[in-house]
C-alpha cells in the first residue's frame, strides 16, 4: 500500500538511499531538507510535515550548525506527529547502543571519537525523550552499524540483521551497515511495523 513519507535531511547520505528506497516501493515521497528552503526546525515547517504525512523519517545528524537543534526540533515534531497520528521514525547513531548486555554505551567508550561525541550525546538524549514520551505518539529509532557512513558506503546486499540495544558485530567483529541496507531496514519496519515505540538497531 502507497504511503505518504516525508524524509527529513533528504539531501545527505542516508536521506538520499531513503528518498530512492521509499520511492522504488511505490510510496508518495516528500524531500525535506534546507538546501530545498524547508528547515525543519521551524514550528511551520514542521506541522506541515506532519499534517501533509502518514509517516515522518528524520536522518539528521547534530553536527556544525545544526549542533544542539536537532533535540528541540524533534521535540516539536512528536508534539505535532501525536496530535496528528502521523508516525515518527527517527534516524540515531551507534554511540546510544551498548557495546555489550550491561553496557557501556559506545559514546561512553575510551575508544569513541572525540569529534562525534557531542552529536552522538544529542541523539542518545532524544531517545531518552521518546521513551519518555507519555502521549500516543507512535514512533521508532533505529541505530546503524558502527561503521555506517558516507566514507564506506557500500553495496546493497538486500539482507541485514536486527537486534536492540547492543551493537551488532559480525564473527569478525566488525560492525558495518551500507546506506542502502540500511534504508532497506527502515522502509522495511515503515511497511511492517515490527518495532513500535522501540529502539532497534540494523548491521551486516
Amino acid at each position: 500500500m502507497s504511503m505518504r513519507i516525508a524524509v527529513i535531511g533528504a539531501t545527505g547520505y542516508l536521506g538520499q538511499h531513503l528518498v530512492d528506497e521509499a520511492t522504488a516501493r511505490g510510496h508518495q515521497v516528500t524531500s525535506v531538507s534546507r538546501s530545498s528552503g524547508a528547515d525543519f526546525t521551524s514550528s511551520d515547517v514542521a506541522q506541515q510535515v506532519v499534517a501533509d504525512h502518514v509517516v515522518v523519517l528524520v536522518a539528521v545528524a547534530p553536527r556544525g550548525d545544526m549542533e544542539g537543534k536537532v533535540r528541540p526540533a524533534i521535540a516539536q515534531l512528536a508534539g505535532f506527529a501525536s496530535d496528528g497520528g502521523t508516525r515518527l521514525g527517527v534516524v540515531g547513531g551507534a554511540g546510544s547502543l551498548n557495546v555489550a548486555g550491561g553496557g557501556p554505551r559506545l559514546v561512553d567508550t575510551p575508544e569513541f571519537p572525540e569529534a562525534y561525541k557531542a552529536e552522538s550525546l544529542e541523539m542518545a538524549d532524544v531517545l531518552d525523550d521518546l521513551r519518555a514520551n507519555e502521549t500516543k505518539l507512535d514512533w521508532f529509532y533505529i541505530s546503524p552499524a558502527a561503521g555506517f557512513g558516507g566514507f564506506a558506503p557500500g553495496e546493497k546486499t538486500g539482507s541485514y540483521r536486527l537486534g536492540g540495544d547492543v551493537l551488532l558485530a559480525d564473527e569478525k567483529g566488525e560492525s558495518f551497515i551500507s546506506g542502502a541496507d540500511f534504508a532497506l531496514a527502515i522502509l522495511d519496519e515503515v511497511e511492517n511495523r515490527k518495532h513500535v515505540n522501540q529502539r532497534f538497531t540494523a548491521a551486516y
